[in-house]
């Protein structure tokens, strides 16, 4: 028999072997479910379940609808969002809505409502418009948040005194003082009983309160309070879930039809702004906790807005509230340790068995105890935080506008008189500019600050035909917008002045001007900003007599500076040398100082030229102290000049330097706390909003890491690289999935390793508690930037599937 023949015996074990060279069969994959899903899930549901009958309680809506929207915005959500770690179900920033809808056409219309809102936004959905929606300002948003919050807390404060609200913030500020005069002890006492249980809780001290601190503060308060009430005896309205037999479904809508589309509309709105939004801040929220952002993708809105809509199809259907993502749910999942979707899900299946099994426990529920839980809801939605935050942009106005609006008016109203409000405003600040002309020792300053548009041509006119001819006017231009009217009309008096023997000098951040350089009084044409090589200026050397090649080694030897724009922003190496002249005496380093004399001459340019330009903005920042606002952490490198790459001027940048912009990881052995000193500063004091890691190409830290061997005496600079090691280990990890840099591949192994570095020194920083603090609050924001120093351009990382890029920044035309 030949051996390739294979015998009977072996035939029928042969028929299950694949055949060579091709890949073996797929097992079929078995459904799992982390641990770390299941007991995120656990914890979110036993959030979920007082809030959903506290915001049904508060709208009027069945109790039970609360329950059926929780369970739905659980599975369907969870199912096919496009936010794997948001939670979704009936929002406190629905409760106006839902309330006024169920008081204008009933529940069962209102569920209809919900159906067609679902319907709108899953048209939005496929038209790929989610991020429109986020074009609202933050003030519109924040303050209509605010405005619901308000009308919740006024609201549930008669059913925490006992009585019944009305349906509108006005007549519930009228009925107050008569409620407050006829208070129900009972329902006051189970009311502040939830109140302390729900403040005190998390505040326990000591390792009792880490353990307590894991088991929910709102199931806390709302169980304690309903065991006091059961033990006291006390006769309270309790919660009552009617058999799901009888439960209500949607039905065809009944009403005036523009009425009816203004309701679809404000429900469709409220509900894709708040889950968007939410989305976002879910991504700010992964993206702090370490380990996470490799398994958990960013989110697709789109994906997110079709999936919202698709909850609110069946959860209007099925005689539930209208569902959006839930700030308060989505933050104690990503918090619990959630790492999928399948977290999300399982919390929709438990509140199904809860509803189904748990009855009789939910119907020993005080209704004043589910009232006081959500009032505190409400009066956290006014957020100080919030506040703070407009009032630094300047947009108090629009916040107070919207509040005002939907706490008076309705949501809709108050958020198209916000809307309003906010458009006026930019309209001022687009047609607001200030243009003054001052003489000084025979030379015209005409300054203008502010967007130089159309508007502003008359005025512009007028002052500059106040600069008398043939004199020397110098026109500084503080903004960053000229329209083409306002630049020819520049354009036209320059020329003009010019040729009537006048000389015009044109500063600031219009490029494209032509800018006249006046030699300085000691023959040197430097201007700041501009180019130059090593800032070197050459003059005669009448002083002394040196060496052959002195001048050569002085200015190779000298440290590169530079000065400050010419719109009064300084650079961070303002001080140092500018005028690179090997003449003159004396000086710092007395007659034989070199370098002493070129310090003396640099800062005796700065208070020439720089000084002038900047002292009052000093004077104020001295008066008001440092407020940075953002932590920029590089190299020592000499070529990187952080102030002129960022375009920054005092008191914008809080710098850290140090050989090869490493973070150590705290507590780490050979670690450096001045580092971390500064970090905590930085974020604690400061309050700064964003920290960036800016590496560079040709760092002399990277390639000594690279040569650096194992064993040995080590220097400083090799105990300080020690630092760098995480990086290096990148290195080893599979070429495919290196770090991009504007779609190509790094050139060689240092500039991945630059590349490399600066996302692994993220990643230590995000292990600092002061930043994951902030992180997890939402008030910091972490950017990594590559500055490439032969090509003079920065890239900003971007993520792409879980994969580091880093993207060019582009260039913008300032005066289109």
């Amino acid at each position: 028999m030949s051996a390739c023949v294979p015998a009977r015996a072996d035939s029928a074990r042969t028929k299950h072997v694949h055949p060579p060279h091709s890949p073996p069969p797929e097992r079929p994959r078995r459904f799992r479910i982390a641990g770390a899903d299941v007991s995120a899930s656990i914890a979110v549901f036993l959030i979920a379940l007082p809030l959903s009958l506290g915001i049904a309680l508060a709208t009027g809506a069945p109790l039970q609808a609360g329950l059926v929207a929780a369970a739905v915005g659980g599975i369907v959500v969870g199912r096919l969002g496009g936010c794997p770690l948001q939670v979704s179900g009936p929002a406190a920033g629905l409760t106006v809505v839902t309330a006024d809808l169920i008081h204008r056409y009933g529940w069962r219309t209102t569920c209809a409502i919900t159906v067609f809102a679902g319907l709108a936004q899953l048209g939005l959905g496929c038209l790929r418009v989610a991020r429109t929606a986020l074009a609202v300002s933050p003030a519109i948003v924040h303050g209509m948040l605010a405005g619901i919050g308000v009308t919740i807390a006024v609201a549930q404060l008669h059913i925490v005194l006992g009585g019944t609200p009305q349906s509108a913030v006005p007549d519930n500020l009228r009925a107050l003082p008569a409620q407050l005069a006829n208070v129900q002890p009972a329902d006051l006492a189970v009311s502040v009983l939830t109140l302390t249980l729900l403040l005190l809780w998390p505040r326990v001290p000591g390792r009792a309160g880490q353990l307590l601190g894991k088991v929910p503060a709102a199931l806390v308060a709302v169980a304690g309070a309903t065991a006091v009430a059961a033990l006291a005896g006390l006769r309270l309205p309790k919660v009552d879930l009617p058999s799901w037999s009888s439960h209500a479904l949607a039905t065809l809508p009944d009403g005036p039809v523009l009425g009816l589309v203004a309701a679809v509309l404000t429900t469709t709105l409220v509900c894709s702004v708040q889950s968007l939004l939410g989305a976002v801040a879910v991504d700010k929220l992964v993206a702090a906790r370490p380990g996470l952002t490799g398994r958990v993708k960013r989110s697709d809105l789109d994906r997110e807005l079709l999936g919202q809509g698709a909850a609110n199809v069946v959860s209007g259907t099925l005689g539930g509230l209208p569902i959006a993502g839930v700030a308060v749910r989505s933050s104690a999942n990503v918090q619990a340790g959630a790492v999928s979707r399948n977290s999300t899900m399982l919390h929709g299946v438990l509140v199904v068995i809860a509803a189904l099994l748990m009855v009789p426990a939910l119907e020993l529920i005080p209704l004043s105890s589910l009232a006081a839980l959500v009032m505190a809801v409400g009066l956290k939605m006014v957020s100080l935080n919030h506040i703070r935050t407009v009032t630094r942009h300047r947009e108090v106005l629009v916040y107070a506008v919207t509040t005002c609006g939907v706490v008076f008016l309705g949501v809709l109203e108050g958020v198209a008189l916000g809307i309003a409000v906010a458009v006026a405003v930019a309209l001022h600040r687009l047609t607001r500019t200030r243009i003054t002309h001052v003489d000084t020792e025979g030379a015209h300053h005409v300054h203008i600050r502010g967007q130089l548009t159309f508007l502003a041509v008359p005025r512009l006119s007028r002052v500059l035909h106040q600069v008398p001819h043939g004199g020397d006017a110098v026109v500084e231009l503080d903004g960053s917008f000229m329209d083409h009217a306002a630049y020819e009309t520049l354009q036209d008096w320059q020329k003009t002045h010019t040729a009537q023997g006048g000389s015009v000098e044109i500063t600031g951040r219009r490029p494209g001007l032509r800018i006249s350089e006046p030699a300085d009084t000691d023959g040197c044409r430097c201007r700041p900003w501009t180019p130059w090589r090593n800032h070197q200026c050459e003059r005669p050397q009448t002083a002394s007599v040196r060496p052959p090649g002195a001048d050569r080694q002085s200015v190779a030897d000298g440290a590169s500076g530079t000065g400050t724009g010419d719109t009064g922003g300084t650079g961070e190496a303002a001080d140092s040398g500018r005028h690179r002249s090997t003449e003159g005496s004396g000086g710092l380093g007395g007659p034989s100082g070199s370098s002493g004399r070129e310090l003396a001459r640099g800062i005796s340019a700065f208070h020439r030229n720089t000084a002038p330009l900047v002292r009052g903005e000093l004077a104020r920042l001295a008066r008001e102290g440092q407020q940075p606002s953002q932590l920029f952490l590089t190299c020592a490198d000499s070529r990187l000049v952080t102030s002129m790459i960022t375009s920054s001027g005092p008191g914008d940048l809080f710098v850290v330097r140090n050989v090869g912009n490493l973070v150590p990881l705290p507590g780490e052995e050979s670690g450096d706390d001045s580092v971390a000193a500064a970090i905590e500063y930085a974020v604690d004091v400061l309050k700064v909003r964003s920290i960036t890691v800016c590496g560079h190409s040709g760092c002399g830290a990277m390639q000594a890491l690279l040569s650096t061997e194992p064993g040995g005496t080590q220097t400083p600079l090799e105990r300080w690289l020690r630092h760098g090691a995480p990086s290096l280990r990148r290195l080893t990890e599979d070429e495919d999935s290196w770090t991009r840099l504007a779609g190509r591949r790094p050139v060689d192994a240092a500039e991945q390793l630059c590349l490399a570095n600066v996302v692994q020194q993220l990643e230590h920083l995000r292990a600092h508690g002061s930043v994951s603090r902030a992180l997890g609050n939402g008030e910091l924001e972490l950017h990594g930037m590559y500055f490439h120093v032969g090509e003079a351009q920065a890239y900003l990382l971007t993520e792409e599937d879980g994969a580091g890029r880093f993207e060019l920044v582009r260039e913008t035309d300032l005066t289109a």
